[in-house]
Order: C-alpha cells, then sequence, then structure tokens
C-alpha cells in the first residue's frame, strides 16, 4: 500500500483501533486520520458527513463500536444495538458518498449462530438463532456486514469484512460491568493475590470454550488482508484452537501467582457454548498469528497491575 494514503482508524483509542495506530505507524504511514469521541460523534449524521467532507479519506477502517462483556450485553442490549446501528450506517454511508477507496468493517464470530457447528464456517452465518446474552450487539454486526455488501453489489463499494474471535490485548477494559473474560479474569486474580484473598468466584459452569486473539495479531492480520483479500466476502480471523473457560481461570491464576480457590457462580449465564473460528480460508492465503496466548497474558498482568499501582 502507497505509505501516503489517507487511512481513517474510526475508533482509534479503543483496544483494536490503538494497536491499528501503532501497526500503520511502525509500517511509515503519513497521514493517519484520528478523531476522538468527544471531537467526533459517529451516531451523529450530520457530523459524520462533515468530517468526511473535512477530512476526505481514502481508507476507512471502522474499528468504533459499543462493546462490553457478557452483562453489559445482557444489562444494555437496546444501547449496543443502537449504537453500534448508527455508527455503521453513518461511517459505511459516508464511504459511498465520498467515495472512499476501501472499507475495513470489523465484525466478531458472536455473528455466528448459538448452536453452530465448530469450528464455525464463514457460510454458517444465518443458520440458526443467535445467543440471546449478546443478540443487540450481534444482530448490528450483522446489518453492518449486509449493508457493506450490499453496498458493493450496488455501489461498488470495496469492502474487508474481517470477522474475528474473543480479543484482547493493551487498552483492554478491566472494568468489571464492561469488560470481556479474559480482561476480568486477569483483574479478579490480580486484585486476588494483591488482597491476600483466598476466593475468587467467576459467572457461569466453566465449560463454555472460547478462542483468543491479541489485539497485534489481529491488526497484522487486518493490515495483511487489505492487501490480500480482495472480496466482500466475510473471512474469519482468529487463531483456530480454544478452551474451556474454567482451563483459561486456571492459566490466568497460575501466571498471576494466585493459589487459593475459585467458586463457580452457575446462576449466571455462561454465554454461547463453544465459540472457535474455522481459519482455513485465512491460513491458506498465508497468515498465522504470532503472539501466544500464555505472552498474551503476561502483557495483560503486567499492564493491569501498571494501571493498578498509579
Amino acid at each position: 500500500m502507497d505509505k501516503k494514503l489517507r487511512i481513517f482508524i474510526a475508533g482509534h483509542r479503543g483496544m483494536v483501533g490503538s494497536a491499528l495506530v501503532r501497526l500503520f505507524q511502525r509500517e511509515g504511514f503519513s497521514d493517519l486520520i484520528l478523531a476522538r469521541k468527544s471531537e467526533l460523534d459517529l451516531r451523529d449524521q450530520v457530523s459524520t458527513e462533515q468530517f468526511f467532507s473535512r477530512t476526505v479519506p481514502d481508507i476507512v477502517i471502522l474499528a468504533a463500536a459499543k462493546v462490553g462483556g457478557i452483562k453489559a450485553n445482557m444489562t444494555m442490549p437496546g444501547e449496543f444495538l443502537y449504537d453500534n446501528l448508527m455508527i455503521q450506517n453513518n461511517v459505511i454511508h459516508q464511504c459511498v458518498a465520498k467515495k472512499v477507496r476501501k472499507l475495513v468493517f470489523l465484525g466478531s464470530s458472536c455473528i455466528y449462530p448459538r448452536n453452530c457447528s465448530q469450528p464455525m464456517k464463514e457460510e454458517y452465518l444465518l443458520q440458526g438463532p443467535l445467543e440471546p446474552t449478546n443478540e443487540g450487539y450481534a444482530l448490528a454486526k450483522i446489518a453492518g456486514l449486509r449493508l457493506a455488501q450490499y453496498y458493493s453489489k450496488q455501489y461498488g463499494l470495496s469492502c474487508l469484512n474481517p470477522m474475528p474471535c474473543n480479543l484482547y490485548g493493551p487498552n483492554d477494559s478491566f472494568d468489571l460491568e464492561q469488560c470481556h473474560a479474559l480482561s476480568a479474569l486477569v483483574k479478579r486474580f490480580s486484585d486476588a493475590v494483591r488482597e491476600n484473598r483466598d476466593k475468587v468466584t467467576i459467572w457461569g459452569t466453566g465449560t463454555a470454550r472460547r478462542e483468543f486473539l491479541h489485539v497485534d495479531d489481529v491488526a497484522e492480520a487486518i493490515y495483511f488482508l487489505m492487501d490480500r483479500y480482495d472480496s466482500s466476502e466475510i473471512i474469519n480471523v482468529g487463531s483456530g484452537y480454544d478452551m474451556t473457560i474454567k482451563e483459561l481461570a486456571e492459566l490466568v491464576a497460575a501466571k498471576t501467582g494466585f493459589r487459593g480457590t475459585v467458586e463457580w457462580d452457575s446462576t449466571m449465564p455462561d454465554g454461547m457454548p463453544r465459540k472457535c473460528l474455522d481459519v482455513t480460508k485465512l491460513t491458506s492465503i498465508g497468515f498465522k498469528p504470532h503472539i501466544s496466548l500464555e505472552q498474551g497474558i503476561e502483557g495483560l498482568i503486567c499492564e493491569y497491575r501498571a494501571l493498578s499501582e498509579r
């Protein structure tokens, strides 16, 4: 890619967006377009149109979204649906209106059916009911994907639609009201060690299976695909390997030095029974992630401990 392209990274302060900023800066791109939420509310149609008219991006990477873990999704399903629909509709429409060269629409593995065959292939989309605990978010992501694809068909919009698995890494949230499974485990076990507690309680039964990918690896995958995958068809981005939440908790506990007991609150939901992506399409193009889960967890623990000491 031409290093002088004007690239708008929407959501540049989030976990995925900040990883993309680090990567593009490292690769020598000199004209990144960035805007804080306080400067640009992508839910606002007029503000979004004015921003695109003023900045005229060549490429748009839509990493802006309202995201959160199972508790946040269950508590605020309306917000997850509304906010994400508004963000997506405004940005994708402006990509056509302003003749953007390429749109990257970042999806999620939660778009697949709750009882999807495993590993989940791209063609399994819309083959069954969604997981109820994150249906609002999933519906929004499916709508955004389809809008990008329909605009590609109707107007010739060049769009890339990567669907990543569960992500983690730098700039993840540690707010238990909002955060994802892995960052929540890091916080719970790290706090227990610091406070000399001998018990940690975790939602669910621990039997649900999840696949994890470091956010720097998904940024690398997006960069890789922007040059080598010219299709609006979705493409899964993940490691292709999963584990139970119980196994994950044991790994995080060992990495934090927690030696106490773990209690599972089975009155709380597990979410989707299993989410493991089929990454055959991605690996056939030549991409594989580089950061192991153990390395990534160690980095996340260090980040959380540094934040806690401030």
